[in-house]
């Protein structure tokens, strides 16, 4: 019996990934917007990080915010690109990566598609105030670390290329 390639056995890992993302960063949402929906903040750790209710109809730092069919385009080509790439032969530690970016992108896709104030329109659920700085959420968590784990692995020479 042959054992299985390690690139299919990632792809299992990609989605599992995502879909916990995706699970985790819905399930807080709808704790925002039941618990914070009256308007009130919820320290954490003072006035540095809280919990206070927003809906962002634009990208980060409320970016672009009459253009919100243009970023509900972007995360449908995010999701397409990071599932074809999940479906490729990938060096370690890509999976870790794309799944916490297809988790992110899809997340985003869905508050986009399904969201008030309607369809392909809707505002993404913003609830971690970070001191005033911005506001996010589970999924920009997972989009970050994401980012930054491709970023950190494409400064590590693979062994192929040494």
């Amino acid at each position: 019996m042959a054992a299985t390639p390690p690139s299919s056995r990632r792809l299992p890992f990609v989605v599992a990934l995502a879909a916990l993302v995706f699970v985790v960063d819905q399930a807080t949402k709808f704790w925002a917007e039941s618990a914070l929906s009256d308007g009130r903040r919820i320290p954490l750790i003072g006035d540095f990080l809280r919990f206070r209710l927003l809906y962002n109809p634009g990208a980060a730092f409320s970016i672009g915010t009459g253009a919100t069919w243009v970023f509900t385009v972007l995360a449908a080509v995010a999701v397409v690109v990071l599932v074809r790439m999940a479906t490729r032969p990938q060096p370690r530690g890509w999976p870790l990566a794309l799944g916490l970016l297809l988790g992110g992108a899809t997340t985003h896709l869905c508050d986009r598609l399904f969201r008030a104030p309607g369809f392909a329109r809707g505002h993404v659920v913003d609830f971690i105030d970070y001191n005033g700085w911005f506001v996010g959420n589970v999924a920009d968590i997972a989009l970050t670390v994401g980012a930054g784990v491709l970023v950190l692995l494409s400064l590590v020479p693979r062994a192929e290329h040494r």
